[in-house]
């Protein structure tokens, strides 16, 4: 079994209280050192107690990070075995996992380009920059220590935390058990490149050390359901990265057969599984016919092992996929099953199974149904109209909105609660570093202070 060690500021640790990690099919793969609160405390204070790395040495440690991520063997696994074991612990099938992962090797490379377009144009980064005798802003951090709860529905989560890294944080990672790989592979791929112990650690920790790193850090990350936003709601030093609940909107003033694709794509793409997956398509119109097609086309999607370089769905123990069949059917009450939840498990053998897409269509836009995010491609399609307004897409991560309308792109700006805004030929889960993702990362690590020099 590979061994997950700690990697704490004094080096890797190997702890008495290990978890063992299964694959999908419930076979033992990995095992994992769980650290306690105490080590948990005295390694972030440790992190506290160091300097950042010059920035030009950050830079140059990123992308020899990058690179090691990609090619290098860590923890006695080179890329191609990582991937195939990260894939078998997550049920992302391995191409999925395979993309995630190079996705994580550029997004570390260019951690600096997706800091930049964050930073004010009046703001300098170091205050030796401020020329101007009258003075001016310089950008600073926040904090020192960034902490992180990552999320384990794939790869690509460990893309945005490394932009902390090249504003001078050190950062401390909690890996989820659903994946652990990930993190651990970036953590060692940092400190071959560059980086000190202290400057990046991997913490696995139980309930009580995610406290604490969140106690110790003094700004943090984390990832998780509405219970997740609802608990760290009221505290300033904590950004949520919650249920996406991305929507595509197509207007009366389009045809949706030209972008049936782009549909199916937000849908299916990743799994189903990331928080940019379309989670309602809604019509102004008759949706009936939209619903159809989109679920003829996800029919066609055939149920493989997660192994299999074809596959597209997600895997999971036959159990946890009756378990989230069981949820839906309940969810979808009142709702026209297109591909309903009787055929969401397809059993695979040895005990797991693929879940397979779920279609609904509904006869009014109902908010709590439009909601429900489920980590498989599950969409509900609704019909909208203007009387509707913008209650329906509320609290979404991404609207794709498919229209000619510019007053309507001006009103889904202005919604505080939808986090992006794509318009026309652009899937949910487009991403650039130039477009923040829930705002960038920076805004929650950086702040302007005045400055002049005499």
């Amino acid at each position: 079994m590979v061994c997950l060690d700690a990697l704490g500021a004094g080096g890797e640790y190997r702890t008495r209280n290990r978890e063992v990690i299964m694959s999908t099919v419930g076979v033992a793969v990995a095992e994992l050192s769980i650290v306690p609160p105490l080590y948990v405390s005295r390694t972030i204070s440790a992190q506290r107690r160091v300097r950042p790395l010059p920035l030009a040495r950050r830079e140059a440690a990123l992308a020899g990070a990058a690179d090691a991520f990609a090619t290098a063997v860590i923890g006695g696994l080179d890329f191609e075995g990582y991937v195939r074991l990260a894939s078998r612990i997550s049920g992302l099938p391995i191409a999925v996992t395979r993309a995630g992962a190079r996705g994580v090797a550029t997004a570390v490379a260019s951690a600096f380009d997706a800091v930049r377009p964050a930073r004010p144009a009046g703001a300098a980064l170091d205050w030796r920059e401020q020329r101007s005798g009258t003075g001016g802003a310089v950008w600073v951090r926040r904090g020192e220590v960034f902490a992180v709860h990552a999320a384990g529905n794939g790869p690509g989560v460990h893309g945005l935390w490394p932009q902390a890294l090249a504003l001078g944080y050190r950062v401390a990672v909690r890996p989820s058990r659903r994946e652990p790989l990930t993190a651990h592979r970036l953590v060692n791929a940092l400190r071959q490149s560059g980086f000190r112990p202290e400057d990046a650690v991997y913490l696995p920790t139980d309930h009580g050390g995610a406290d604490e790193i969140i106690r110790s850090a003094d700004l943090a990350m984390v990832y998780g359901g509405q219970d997740v936003v609802d608990k760290y709601a009221d505290d300033p030093t904590v950004t949520v990265n919650g249920p996406g609940r991305a929507k595509i909107l197509i207007t009366a003033d389009r045809d949706w057969r030209d972008h049936i694709d782009l549909v199916v794509d937000s849908i299916a793409d990743l799994g189903g599984m990331a928080c940019v997956n379309a989670t309602a398509v809604l019509y102004e119109g008759d949706p009936a016919p939209l619903a159809r097609a989109i679920a003829e086309r996800l029919a066609t999607i055939r149920p493989l092992p997660a192994e299999d370089e074809r596959a597209i769905l997600p895997t999971q123990p036959l159990d946890k996929a009756r378990a989230l069949a069981d949820y839906l059917a309940v969810k979808a009450a009142g709702t026209t099953p297109l591909l309903g939840a009787d055929q969401v498990v397809a059993a695979l053998g040895d005990g797991y199974a693929a879940l397979r897409p779920a279609v609904h269509a509904l006869a009014e836009p109902e908010v709590d149904k439009l909601n429900a995010e489920l980590p498989f491609p599950c969409v509900w399609v609704s019909p909208w109209s203007r009387g509707a307004g913008l209650e329906p897409l509320r609290h979404s991560l991404v609207v794709t909105a498919i229209t000619g309308d510019e007053e309507l792109i001006d009103d889904l700006l202005a919604e505080p609660t939808i986090g992006n805004v794509y318009r026309g030929r652009h899937p949910t889960f487009h991403t650039a570093p130039e477009i923040p993702h829930d705002g960038f990362l920076a805004d929650h690590l950086m702040r302007n202070k005045g400055f002049i020099a005499g």
